[in-house]
């Protein structure tokens, strides 16, 4: 994947080795609607829903700009990408498209608008504050525990979650109640899929949207959907459970989301990324 070369915008909030603020956010009745979270060790139902946390530790303020560390250079490259991307898409609408806040790089726990965010969710976005967040440990987990390596792999999350912002902006979000939080024709793993296709989306204008300077080939397509094969609700269930339970689908099937990524990559058009309205997911 060819990305070092790529803008950065230092829209990066690193708060690397800082100690969340114990009892900022308040206690007991906090809302975690942390949104297209990769699912790891907690229990389905969360994904989408309304959870308590007493004493969520408050947000702490990290600093802004291009990180000095490769690893933060890499999200911040991929982040600006996609900024660049939606730009374009939201302008051939005769629309303005708003960034992230921020994508915050933290250490296992942190404060956010929605919450306590813990690194055990894998990345996520939280819509009340317009930021995503990122333990880089979690490409360990990706690549140790479910075989999606590369660099490409690790762009698809982070584009993934940017989806989700772009669906905050677009009003997408609200239509997940309407249609349930969990099963597999859900609002939530219709949301999740979505978000799937606009990585791909981002994926396809890349390279012409940035001059040559952030592409993606063939052989790193393959790497983003393996990296969606990986986190499947089938496959996960089957590792942690030793079986396959539909209704307890939050993000959709391997196959699925393979598929939904594929179409993102191969049309290059968010408008083909409509599964709330598809007849099969």
């Amino acid at each position: 994947m060819r990305w070092r070369g790529g803008r950065r915008s230092g829209n990066i909030e690193d708060r690397r080795g800082m100690a969340p603020v114990a009892g900022g956010i308040g206690v007991g009745g906090v809302v975690l609607a942390l949104t297209g979270y990769f699912v790891f060790g907690i229990s389905p139902q969360d994904t989408l829903s309304v959870v308590n946390s007493a004493g969520a530790p408050a947000q702490a303020v990290g600093e802004r700009g291009i990180p000095d560390d490769e690893g933060g250079q890499f999200v911040d490259v991929i982040e600006t990408s996609s900024a660049d991307v939606w730009t374009q898409v939201f302008a051939e609408r005769g629309q303005r498209y708003e960034p992230p806040a921020a994508v915050v790089l933290y250490d296992q726990a942190t404060g956010t608008g929605c919450g306590s965010g813990q690194a055990a969710m894998g990345p996520f976005y939280c819509p009340a504050d317009r930021k995503v967040y990122l333990d880089l440990s979690f490409w360990q987990e990706l690549s140790g525990r479910f075989g999606a390596e590369g660099e490409a792999a690790r762009a698809y999350v982070i584009a993934h979650e940017i989806g989700h912002h772009v669906q905050n902006l677009t009003g997408q979000m609200r239509r997940v109640d309407a249609m349930g939080r969990q099963g597999a024709e859900s609002g939530a793993v219709r949301l999740e899929l979505q978000a799937d296709c606009y990585a791909g989306v981002w994926a396809a204008r890349a390279d012409e949207v940035s001059g040559g300077a952030v592409a993606l080939g063939p052989d790193d397509i393959a790497q983003g959907l393996g990296a969606a094969a990986a986190v499947g609700d089938d496959t996960l269930q089957r590792q942690s459970r030793g079986r396959v339970v539909p209704d307890a689908f939050t993000h959709g099937s391997s196959e699925q989301r393979m598929r939904w990524f594929r179409v993102g990559a191969e049309t290059g058009d968010p408008q083909a990324c409509d599964t709330f309205s598809a007849g099969r997911l």
